[in-house]
């Protein structure tokens, strides 16, 4: 009886694991497009601090990562 119970369930645990998959992939996309997010915007002070930049490019850099950033964390 296990063995017909695993042949009809099959095709539904297989499409359970590709999801999981594709979730696991998505959150880690997350969690890196962050940690970049994070490094640019580290970088940004110190360009800021260094005088490479004014600020008024600062301010716009730093309001579209901060966007960015809390999409990330809306969507997580």
């Amino acid at each position: 009886m296990f063995l017909v119970d695993d042949i009809l369930f099959f095709p539904a645990k297989s499409l359970l694991w590709i999801f999981r998959e594709i979730h696991n992939a998505v959150q880690q996309e997350q969690k890196s497009e962050s940690e970049s997010l994070t490094t640019e915007l580290s970088e940004l002070y110190m360009m800021l601090e260094t005088g490479r930049i004014t600020e008024q490019e600062f301010d716009k850099r730093e309001s579209e990562i901060l966007d960015r950033l809390d999409a990330i964390q809306e969507n997580g």
